[in-house]
C-alpha cells in the first residue's frame, strides 16, 4: 500500500502507539474518563479548541480557520464492549471482561490524527467539529449528546462518520448513497395465563403454547407481510418460561423479546404493528393475557446525497478511484450515528480492516484493529475537510 498522505514518521509512531495503548485499557460505553481525557490532551496539543462532558464523557475538539461559513463535523466512537479478549498480544486489554472488538480505538485513534495534521497544515476554509462520542454500543451516547444540546451549541452543515469494514482493504473504502445500517429495536411479550399442573394441562392456561405460537408466526412478518424488496429483520433473542427442576408445572407466565431492525421509517412502523398484531391475536386465540413493548432505539442511517457525493470526491482524492467501492451492500447492524445524521445531511463511510479471518470480525474476542489503516483514515478525513471546506 502507497501512503496516501505525508505525515510526519514521529507523529504515525506516536498514532499507533497510542491505537495500542486505548486498546489495552477499554472502557465500555460512558465511562470513558481516560479515553476523553486523553482525546482532549492531544486535541489541546494541536492549538484545537476543546469541549468536554456532553454526552457525559464525549468530546468535542473545534478547529476554525480563514472566514468561510460552513460547518462540518467528524465523528468518531470510543467506547469498548463488555467481552473478553482471547488473543494474546503486546497490548491484549488489561481489563478483564472489556475489549475493543469493534475497532474503537482506531476509530479515535485515526479521528485524532487528522485533527492535529488539519491543526497544523490548515488548508482549509471553515470551521470543522471532531465529534468523539462515547457510548456508541448500545448505551445511547449520541442520542445523549444531542439531548445535551450538541447542535444549539455547535452549527453543523454537514456530519461524517467512518467505521472500519473487514473483507476490504486497509486503503479500500466505499461510499454508497442511500440506507446504509439499520434501525435497531427492541420488543418484549409476557403470555400470563393460569398455572396449572402439568398433568392437567385443561385446568389452566397455558402460557407457553402461546409462545410457541407466537414465535412460529413471528417470522411471518418478513416472509409474508412486509414488502420483499424492502429488508427487514425480525429474531427472538430470549426467552424465558418454567423452571427445568419442576417439569410437572405449567408456568403463570411466559416471557419473549429480541430485536427488529429496518432500512425505512414505513417498515419500522410496520415492525412495530404487526409483532403486535400477533401477541394479541394469539393471546386472544388461546385465552391469556399479553403485554407488549416496542422500545426504538437508534433509527436507521440513511447517506444524504449530496453529502455522500462530497464523501466520494475525497475519498477517491485521499486514496485513488481505484481503491473507492461505490457499490457495497448495506448492514443489518445499527449505529447511532443515525442521530446526527438525521438532524442534519450526513455520510457513513466504511474504511478497510484487511481480510476477515482469524478473529477479525466485529465482536469477535479475537478481534483487532489494522494499524495499516491509521493512515488511510487521517488521508480521508484530511482530504474530506480541505475539499468540502476549500480554501
Amino acid at each position: 500500500m502507497s501512503d496516501p498522505l505525508s505525515i510526519d514518521a514521529a507523529e504515525l509512531k506516536m498514532l499507533v502507539a497510542l491505537r495500542h495503548d486505548l486498546h489495552a485499557h477499554p472502557e465500555l460505553g460512558f465511562e470513558e474518563e481516560r479515553t476523553a481525557g486523553i482525546v482532549a490532551q492531544k486535541l489541546s496539543e494541536a492549538g484545537i479548541a476543546v469541549d468536554r462532558g456532553l454526552g457525559k464523557t464525549g468530546v468535542v475538539g473545534t478547529l476554525e480557520v480563514g472566514e468561510g461559513t460552513d460547518h462540518i463535523a467528524l465523528r468518531a466512537d470510543m467506547d469498548a464492549l463488555a467481552m473478553p479478549e482471547t488473543a494474546q498480544r503486546p497490548y491484549t486489554s488489561t481489563q478483564p471482561g472489556k475489549m475493543h472488538a469493534c475497532g474503537h480505538d482506531g476509530h479515535t485513534t485515526m479521528l485524532l490524527g487528522a485533527a492535529r495534521h488539519l491543526a497544523r497544515t490548515r488548508n482549509f476554509n471553515g470551521t470543522v467539529h471532531f465529534i468523539f462520542q462515547p457510548a456508541e454500543e448500545g448505551r445511547g451516547g449520541a442520542k445523549a449528546m444531542m439531548d445535551d444540546g450538541f447542535l444549539s451549541k455547535f452549527r453543523v452543515d454537514r456530519v461524517y462518520g467512518l467505521h472500519n469494514m473487514p473483507g476490504l482493504d486497509p486503503d479500500q473504502m466505499a461510499v454508497v448513497a442511500g440506507p446504509q445500517l439499520a434501525s435497531s429495536d427492541s420488543w418484549e411479550v409476557t403470555f400470563t395465563g393460569i398455572g396449572t399442573h402439568g398433568a392437567k394441562p385443561h385446568l389452566g392456561r397455558d402460557p407457553i403454547t402461546a409462545a410457541g405460537q407466537f414465535l412460529s408466526l413471528l417470522h411471518t412478518i418478513v416472509a409474508r407481510i412486509v414488502d420483499p424488496l424492502e429488508p427487514a429483520v425480525v429474531s427472538a433473542c430470549a426467552v424465558e418460561a418454567g423452571d427445568f427442576k419442576a417439569l410437572n408445572v405449567i408456568p403463570n407466565t411466559t416471557r419473549i423479546a429480541g430485536t427488529a431492525r429496518a432500512y425505512s421509517a414505513k417498515v419500522r412502523d410496520q415492525l412495530e404493528q404487526e409483532i403486535g398484531s400477533i401477541a394479541h391475536g394469539i393471546a386472544q386465540a388461546l385465552g391469556v393475557e399479553v403485554s407488549y413493548h416496542f422500545t426504538r432505539r437508534i433509527p436507521p442511517v440513511v447517506n444524504d446525497p449530496d453529502t455522500t457525493a462530497r464523501a466520494l470526491a475525497a475519498a477517491q482524492a485521499a486514496l485513488g478511484p481505484a481503491r473507492i467501492r461505490t457499490a457495497f451492500p448495506p448492514s443489518t447492524a445499527g449505529d447511532d450515528f443515525a442521530f446526527f445524521s438525521q438532524s442534519v445531511p450526513g455520510c457513513y463511510v466504511w474504511l478497510g480492516n484487511g481480510p476477515a479471518v482469524d478473529g477479525a470480525l466485529h465482536h469477535n474476542t479475537g478481534y483487532d484493529f489494522n494499524d495499516e489503516a491509521i493512515l488511510s483514515g487521517i488521508a480521508f478525513w484530511t482530504r474530506l475537510v480541505e475539499m468540502d471546506l476549500a480554501a
